[in-house]
């Protein structure tokens, strides 16, 4: 029976790192592939590389377990890796495996003989040898916790002021001396303690909280023999008396169905640390597998999160035991939904029952059944029973963009700090939560009599209380003979009770449940592909590459009427925030959810201003002004009387912005009947908008601002004897202002200079042709007296651009490719951009053919994709100048740079050529190496459009 392939998501979860991931979707597409099949339980494949010989790469699903000939140490590497993704996306077949996947097997199978083979014939332990060296740890166990304990009232008796001046350093100091004394695992905990001291509002209650259970251990351990055995193991375990895997494993064993619903790394300076957690099907029960790595190397990818294993567990003993090894293994299968999720009174309820038998618990997983983040951080269930979110997990903006609020099951850790979420399972697939590794910070937990006690310290001011105020209930203090043990024992007794008692919280209302889309969403290559160029840049270059890249899958996708995933709207979310070019696109492809996410957050509102897709009359009034506009250009667009109607209607009642934006929507089928609206805005108290109508209005033929304009502008320039005569204006009146003039220009620039020329850019350009009884070529041609060219031009230009008219856009642009220094680069972009693709396409290639390295900026106008004509000669181009001396080297890698986006894929197979001769030619220099980057970036772009076909 063929095996459920994995989702992408588990599939990335085994990534050892994030550069992994990166590559992994780089090669996860067939054309990577040149072979690759199924055979039972193992997956192979044979991925393209940089050699002439293709890596071998193959997975062992059962385990799983990992080969693959590239020289990478990482586990799984980004072949294996890809070829999973490849397998999760349908394509892969079954098919018989070579030989090399075979004898990969073959060699698995005898390692693993004889490494059984040696256990067996491993010799008796030595008993007396070891008891005598169990004995003589002991002693300096219990000498260093001795100490510890001394140490401890130490600093409660000296006060914990002191503490944030002296830092961690004594800290650091008693966890080096508990090393030498052999409790490596309290020793670890005494310096996490020291990080601590002074961090977040609440420093004191923590620390006082943290060296009170200290106090606890070491009082638990001085009584150790009279412990029932399960508590004295979970001392032991505490302290850092180890117990050996062979002691766990040869422990009752349970079999089941083992959901894996998720892991989290720790980061430390010394190890990282990986906590898997498990949940049995059958049992109920839940473990811990615990893995760790030194920083830098891969940590161990043999439990899939999101997947079923079939597998025997012992657990490592203890009064509350979690902690568990893999004793055998009998197969992996893909998970759904999962299975024995609970509401959060119960899980709240389990957790109480692991402090009442473990005080030192600082976490438990739990599975909760269909919850719904709210407002103010917490998770709410369908009882309306809501448990709080660590403050670092809130917003959870992962979880409400991918069930959009409504119910979903959700697995976290939860202690002290609150509820982490590791993974949740929206329409039943898993989605693995973003790593966060925010401080763990928590509230307030302790009477604040006791943490000012031991603030001030007990040798000053002894603690002599009778009872302390837990919630309400007078609790009895701990009474001893030293003050600064009865401090930290009632500390230990009032924290533990304060945490056990914690109860569901009420009252909270779950967030309101995203509008449906209408819309499909993209293929999952495409989905990979996004979220590739979203957390890496994903492509063959750089960040600003991957950036230009991330606008035309954008672009694209709204073209074709896609939704972008939902487990990736927030990232899109923010790439639009950095990116305002990015957004009109981003509007489309992030749908409805889209903007209710953006409506949820400050950062995101400039969504809601965005003309959104599938208008709906409902939304003139009640959408978001996004959704408000996009209505008013559809009706415009279908039937423009009506849409001037409309917003007639309401237009004095609407917000300054909003008016500015929907006069904009004018230009939808702009007629004469538009006119009195936009000469009344010219009125309006905002300029936003006395901007917006201007503009509509100069291209507006026959209005009347165009006529007052063509009166200003024939005043200002005369034609006397074959010549051009400007008079500037003196001064802007109040006329021009209402027309639209700003009465400044930039500091250089002088007033009649600025004023002449934003006339002109206002002037209907058929004025100067009927005045003149000149073409638009005659009149450019023409001198112009007192070196007022440029002036007159630069406003003529903009006239151009605004009004689309391509009897001047033409000829300026002749004019201005003549000599592009003495122009304005803005202005000249612009009227490039106004051309026809085939003009533009003229000018490029004309410009590239005489000068590549002066031709780079008008290249870079043309925005793509190119014709075949400007295609060809900047492949020419960019031969030409590698191959010349080192002073064009930079402008073949501009001119590299330039195309990535814009040169049409097809071009990859001729470049790729290009790039082999390159480096048969200089091999000693790195030009090969930018044209095989943009033959890369053509590929990835040719992948980028079939998959959102």
């Amino acid at each position: 029976m063929p095996i459920e392939p994995w989702s992408n998501a588990q599939v990335l979860a085994l990534a050892p790192d994030p550069s992994s991931a990166k590559g992994a979707r780089s090669v996860s597409g067939a054309a990577k592939w040149t072979a690759a099949g199924l055979d039972d339980d193992v997956l192979w494949g044979l991925c393209r590389g940089s050699g002439s010989n293709p890596y071998q790469a193959c997975v062992d699903l059962t385990e799983p377990a990992y080969r693959c000939s590239c020289p990478s140490r990482k586990f799984p590497c980004k072949h294996a890796l890809g070829l999973l993704l490849l397998w999760s996306d349908g394509g892969v077949s079954e098919q018989a495996a070579p030989d090399w996947v075979r004898e990969w097997q073959e060699k698995r199978s005898t390692r693993a003989a004889n490494a059984a083979a040696k256990r067996a014939q491993a010799g008796p332990v030595d008993q007396a040898a070891a008891e005598k060296r169990a004995g003589q740890r002991a002693d300096r166990v219990t000498a260093g916790l001795t100490e510890l304990d001394r140490w401890l009232t130490d600093q409660v008796t000296q006060g914990l002021a002191g503490a944030h001046r002296a830092g961690s350093g004594p800290y650091a100091t008693m966890a080096a001396r508990l090393v030498d004394a052999q409790a490596p695992t309290v020793a670890g905990t005494v310096r996490r303690v020291g990080e601590v001291v002074g961090v977040g509002s609440d420093w004191a209650d923590r620390l006082l909280g943290e060296l009170s259970l200290l106090r606890l251990l070491v009082a638990g351990h001085s009584r150790i023999e009279e412990l029932p055995a399960e508590l004295a193991a979970t001392v032991r375990s505490r302290v850092g008396i180890p117990v050996t895997t062979d002691e766990v494993l040869a422990g009752p064993a349970l079999r089941d169905r083992w959901q894996v619903l998720g892991h989290v790394d720790l980061p430390d300076e010394r190890l990282v640390a990986r906590r898997t957690w498990l949940h049995g099907t059958e049992s109920g029960r839940s473990a811990l597998l615990l893995a760790f790595a030194a920083p830098g190397q891969a940590l161990p990818a043999d439990v899939v999160p999101g997947t079923v294993i079939d597998a025997e567990l012992c657990w490592y003993p203890g009064a509350f035991p979690q902690r568990a090894l893999l004793a055998r293994r009998h197969g992996t299968t893909p998970g759904g939904p999962p299975v024995g999720a609970v509401c959060v009174r119960d899980a709240l309820a389990g957790w109480s029952a692991a402090l009442a038998a473990e005080p030192w618990c600082d976490q438990v997983v739990m599975l909760l059944a269909d919850v719904v983040p709210t407002e103010d951080g917490h998770l709410v269930d369908r009882a309306g029973d809501a448990i709080a979110l660590r403050p670092a997990d809130n917003p959870p903006w992962w979880l409400l963009a991918a069930a959009g609020g409504r119910p979903v099951p959700v697995v976290g850790e939860y202690g002290p700090a609150g509820f982490r979420p590791l993974a949740a399972w929206p329409e039943g697939e898993f989605l693995p939560a973003p790593a966060r590794t925010s401080a763990d910070l928590r509230s307030a937990q302790l009477p604040p009599e006791l943490v000012s006690a031991a603030l001030v310290g007990t040798g000053r001011r002894p603690f002599s209380a009778a009872t302390v105020d837990i919630g309400g209930r007078a609790l009895p203090v701990v009474s001893g003979a030293d003050p600064a043990a009865t401090l930290l024992d009632t500390a230990a007794v009032a924290l533990t009770y304060q945490r056990a008692g914690v109860t569901p919280d009420p009252g909270r209302s779950p967030v309101e449940a995203a509008p449906a889309e209408t819309r499909p969403p993209v293929s999952a290559p495409a989905a990979r592909r996004l979220a590739s160029l979203l957390a890496d840049g994903g492509g063959p270059g750089g960040a600003e590459l991957g950036q230009r890249l991330l606008g035309g899958w954008l672009r694209l996708a709204a073209e074709r009427g896609y939704l972008a995933p939902a487990q990736c709207l927030p990232a899109l979310l923010e790439s639009g925030r950095r990116s305002s070019a990015l957004r009109a696109s981003l509007a489309t492809v992030a749908g409805r959810r889209g903007g209710w996410l953006a409506a949820q957050n400050g950062e995101w509102s400039y969504l809601l201003t965005e003309a959104t897709p599938d208008p709906d009359p409902g939304d003139w009034a009640t959408g978001t002004p996004g959704e408000r506009l996009a209505y008013l250009v559809a009706l415009r667009r279908a039937d423009p009387a009506s849409g001037l109607d409309l917003l007639v209607g309401v237009f004095d009642d609407e917000a300054p912005e909003d008016r500015a934006r929907f006069v904009g929507a004018l230009a939808n089928g702009l007629a004469d009947r538009d006119e009195p609206l936009l000469e009344r805005a010219l009125d309006d108290r905002r300029k936003e908008v006395r901007d917006a109508a201007a503009g509509l209005l100069c291209g507006l033929p026959g209005s009347a601002l165009g006529d007052r304009m063509a009166r200003r502008a024939l005043g200002y320039v005369r034609l006397d004897g074959g010549e051009l005569v400007v008079t500037p204006p003196t001064e802007c009146d109040a006329g021009m202002r209402r027309d639209g003039i700003p009465p400044k220009g930039p500091q250089g620039v002088g007033i009649g200079a600025w004023l002449l020329g934003e006339v002109l850019a206002r002037t209907p350009l058929e004025t100067w042709c009927g005045a003149f009884h000149r073409t638009a070529e005659e009149i450019l041609t023409l001198p112009v007296a007192d070196d007022w060219g440029p002036v007159l031009h630069r406003g003529l230009a903009r006239a151009a651009v605004a009004q689309r008219d391509s009897q001047w856009l033409v000829p300026l642009a002749d004019e201005m490719s003549r000599d592009l220094n003495r122009h304005d680069e803005r202005l000249v972009a612009q009227l490039y951009e106004t051309l026809s693709p085939s003009d533009l396409a003229r000018y490029a290639t004309a410009a590239l053919r005489r000068s590549p390295g002066e031709a780079l900026r008008v290249v870079e106008l043309h925005p793509g994709p190119w014709p075949e004509p400007l295609a060809d000669a900047v492949v020419e181009s960019i031969g030409a100048l590698i191959r010349g001396d080192h002073r064009t080297e930079w402008q073949a890698g501009e001119l590299c740079r330039i195309a990535a986006t814009a040169l049409p894929p097809s071009y990859a197979a001729e470049l790729a050529e290009l790039a082999d001769t390159i480096e048969r030619e200089h091999p000693e220099t790195r030009r090969g190496g930018m044209v095989r980057r943009l033959a890369a970036t053509l590929t990835f772009r040719h992948e980028m459009y079939e998959e959102l076909r």
